[in-house]
């Protein structure tokens, strides 16, 4: 594919924004363009340190920088010699964006994409390249957790009217792909900033409503404390949205959530958690957690660390926490770095126990599994699978009768 080499970090909607940066960029195959992640220090630290491979590799490319590190780190990336500019996150998007800077530093600094301000929002839909879309249906947080700098990154919250959310995944399935994921930085304060409120349940009724034919219906990172009745319901008993939570739940301990500025406590994750288990056993529970919060002691570890069977979480993305530019808890008391890359360890290796212990009861049943890589891909539980039969074209919705497992990867051959 001739154009601009477009290289994402971080979630879900930075790759949904990739495919909007790729089209913007158009025929500039002289581009590389970072599109960077703040959330951890180690998330940056990964980008500067691609940038400076990629401009050994690519002497003769020009090199720019976008997402939220550009906003959060702007100075950092204006600062290094590989980078010939950076583009605001408002400013990823527009082709006007891309086409005025030098090869290098040689010819002079240039800069060009807005700073964030805020603005009305058009979805971004990740490519082909992936077989399960992307949708962006929000951006932006109005929240102010004390250790996170998207609102610094991404501005306040703005979602994405229905119609434009309804025509992108009507573009999916029309190109042929069988899963939508509705992602967003603040999935669950969908529809607060436009007429009416709508809520995100009532957005996913409307989607399953006006795509009859869409097979399967993905949500991304949520708020526990904003599931309200009706996306209870459906996350309950609609068939069509997948068996897979992913929740934002940080810690285990009340106090240190209060530290946060979480706004649920322990006893509304793991009740709201059990409420939905029991109406659909076969749910997932995944979530984020942060180890080694300022102020944090063994006995609030205990708690997060306890919160993974009390919460019957089986999938986790876990980090150490790192101090971030202009946040609240840079200025905590802090918990020696060690001592948090500690914790973070035992998390893992508690949460990696858990979910083989999970997979072990996906054996001998028969799972649809949309093929993502020939020969890869996920169940509707999220549980990753790959055939030991031959390659099938990414995007088949094929089922799977469940083998065996090898390591967090389960075995499947065509039932």
């Amino acid at each position: 594919m001739s154009g601009a080499e477009i290289v994402s970090f971080g979630c879900r909607l930075n790759i949904a924004e990739g495919e909007a940066i790729r089209q913007a960029a158009g025929d500039a195959d002289d581009l590389i363009i970072f599109n960077t992640c703040a959330v951890t220090a180690e998330a940056e630290r990964q980008a500067r340190q691609a940038i400076r491979k990629s401009a050994r590799a690519h002497p003769e490319k020009r090199i720019i920088v976008t997402g939220c590190g550009a906003e959060i780190s702007r100075g950092t990336y204006e600062a290094m010699p590989e980078v010939s500019g950076v583009v605001g996150n408002l400013g990823k998007g527009d082709a006007s964006s891309f086409s005025s800077f030098p090869r290098r530093r040689e010819s002079g600094w240039a800069e060009s994409g807005s700073r964030l301000r805020g603005s009305d929002v058009t979805p971004a839909l990740s490519g082909l390249d992936h077989a399960r879309a992307f949708v962006e249906v929000q951006n932006g947080c109005d929240h102010d957790c004390t250790f996170c700098v998207t609102t610094l990154a991404r501005g306040p919250s703005r979602s994405v009217p229905a119609g434009g959310v309804i025509d992108a995944i009507k573009e999916v399935l029309a190109r042929g792909q069988q899963e939508a994921v509705l992602t967003a930085v603040d999935l669950t304060s969908y529809g607060a900033d436009l007429p009416g409120q709508p809520t995100l349940g009532l957005l996913v009724e409307r989607i399953l409503k006006a795509v009859p034919d869409l097979p399967r219906l993905r949500l991304s990172s949520l708020d526990c404390i904003e599931i309200d009745e009706r996306l209870f319901d459906l996350i309950a008993h609609e068939p069509r949205l997948m068996p897979h939570l992913h929740l934002s739940l940080q810690s285990g301990d009340d106090m240190i959530l209060k530290r946060m500025k979480r706004r649920h406590s322990r006893t509304d994750a793991v009740s709201l958690i059990q409420r939905l288990k029991a109406a659909r056993p076969e749910l997932t529970i995944g979530a984020d957690l942060i180890a080694g919060f300022p102020t944090e002691d063994d006995a609030m570890f205990a708690n997060t660390l306890a919160l993974l069977d009390d919460a019957d979480i089986v999938l986790t993305h876990i980090f150490p926490y790192s101090p971030r530019p202009g946040t609240a808890a840079a200025r905590m008391p802090q918990v020696a770095h060690l001592v948090a890359k500690d914790r973070a360890a035992q998390l893992r290796e508690k949460a990696e126990a858990r979910q083989a212990a999970w997979l072990e009861t996906l054996i001998g049943s028969v799972q649809p599994v949309l093929i993502e890589n020939r020969q890869s891909g996920h169940a509707p539980n999220f549980a990753k699978v790959r055939m030991e039969s031959p390659a099938a074209p990414r995007g088949t919705l094929l089922p799977l009768r469940i083998t065996g497992r090898n390591g967090q990867t389960l075995l499947g051959a065509p039932a």
